[in-house]
């Protein structure tokens, strides 16, 4: 029997290697077209999508529009088509051995399905049972909690049935507000210390490589 039945995996940093590879030089260009002279480190840039996530880091640290906004996610569309970020090793495991086994796998993410979709073609030979990704209208994106109570109505999961896997304080708002279990995908944010720390504090586990994840999901000693 699964420990959990569910798994509700982010993706960025959980379990592709996006930021440094991916968003955060795409962000770069788009700060010199939308704002000119404007820069941020690669420091700032995680710390604030930790905190806020990364629409808010946008309109609170640089004043996005909802146009502007739009206009950003479809020439990021367009960019990542064309880059494909790395997996994580260790990762593949988890998601064959839990589809194997009869268990569901949702992505909640600030990702759009699309290039998601993708990345479980490219690098796991599967697709995920459930997608929540950047399509979603703002309200219902994560932290909220639509996400994890719609999986939890479509497929009858009670919250102690799911375990969020999730790199950044988003998910753990999320899932702590509907009272879901989280494990801290730490092997991403190791040159973070500060983030490491507090997730640490907050949520219920804390693993800083996929390896050790799949022995805690699979009960292996």
């Amino acid at each position: 029997m699964l420990k959990y039945p569910c798994l509700v995996l982010d993706h960025d940093d959980t379990m592709v290697q996006s930021e440094s590879n991916i968003n955060y030089p795409f962000f770069c260009e788009i700060l010199q077209r939308f704002r000119p002279g404007a820069s941020i480190t690669l420091a700032e840039y995680t710390h604030d999508c930790f905190q806020k996530g990364f629409g808010q880091m946008c309109r609170t640290r640089f004043g996005f529009t909802d146009e502007e906004m739009e206009e950003e996610f479809q020439l990021w569309l367009a960019y990542v088509r064309t880059h494909i970020p790395p997996a994580f090793p260790g990762v593949s495991q988890i998601v064959h051995r839990q589809r194997a086994l009869g268990g569901t796998i949702c992505v909640v993410s600030h990702s759009s399905a699309e290039n998601i979709t993708r990345d479980y073609q490219t690098h796991f030979g599967l697709l995920p049972d459930e997608i929540y990704g950047w399509e979603l209208s703002e309200a219902l994106r994560k932290p909220s909690t639509y996400p994890l109570k719609d999986i939890m109505q479509k497929y009858g999961f009670a919250p102690e049935q799911l375990l969020v896997v999730d790199d950044m304080k988003p998910g753990y708002d999320m899932a702590s507000k509907a009272g879901v279990p989280i494990a801290f995908s730490g092997w991403g944010r190791k040159d973070f210390p500060e983030i490491c720390r507090q997730m640490e504090e907050c949520c219920n586990f804390t693993f800083y490589n996929p390896d050790a994840l799949e022995r805690f999901l699979f009960d292996e000693r």
